[in-house]
């Protein structure tokens, strides 16, 4: 008979997340006596296999605030589409004044993103990838709306089935097998 494995508590599954701090700020609350200063977390999580999430903390303390986001981050997780290490199509998400374009990229490319993009992305296991942020340069609406060009991607096979074609149609560039021509 096969050896079963034992069950994995909560704490070796948090190990398997990769947690980023993308952001930390401080922030005021004005009072009768004054000003009453915090610090804002914006802490990525991710398990670097098509799952994604992004939660802000706020607390007195630093510590305090980024487990906050982690446990939030960790309550936020969205599925995300990949094909191989890249996504399957060209998209484009939207958050406040923040745009960021999203393209697929051959294998070897890397990712080709800076800041909050880049903490999004590789935290959700995307290898290769060509961005661009457009808009507003705010950490926090950027990570948002690269959260809201992942959750809109679709399966390719999704995409054929939608479209009414065969899903090897729908191929990156680099995949597509050329007929004929030699």
């Amino acid at each position: 008979m096969g050896r079963r494995e034992p069950r994995r508590s909560r704490d070796e599954e948090r190990d398997e997340l990769d947690e980023r701090v993308i952001d930390i700020s401080r922030v005021a609350k004005v009072v009768k006596g004054g000003r009453r200063f915090a610090f804002r977390s914006v802490v990525v999580v991710g398990d670097n296999r098509g799952q994604v999430g992004i939660g802000i903390g706020k607390a007195r303390g630093v510590p305090d605030s980024i487990r906050k986001a982690s446990e939030r981050a960790r309550r936020n997780m969205h599925h995300v589409a990949l094909q191989g290490t890249t996504i399957p199509h060209e998209i484009t998400g939207r958050r406040g004044g923040a745009r960021v374009l999203l393209k697929p990229a051959s294998p070897g490319t890397g990712v080709i993103a800076g800041g909050g993009v880049r903490a999004v992305l590789e935290a959700a296991g995307v290898r290769d990838i060509l961005s661009k942020s457009q808009g507003s340069a705010n950490i926090l609406n950027v990570a948002h709306a690269t959260i809201d060009a992942l959750e809109q991607l679709m399966d390719i096979k999704q995409l054929a089935a939608m479209r009414g074609k065969d899903s090897a149609e729908l191929q990156p560039f680099w995949k597509r097998k050329e007929k004929g021509n030699g």
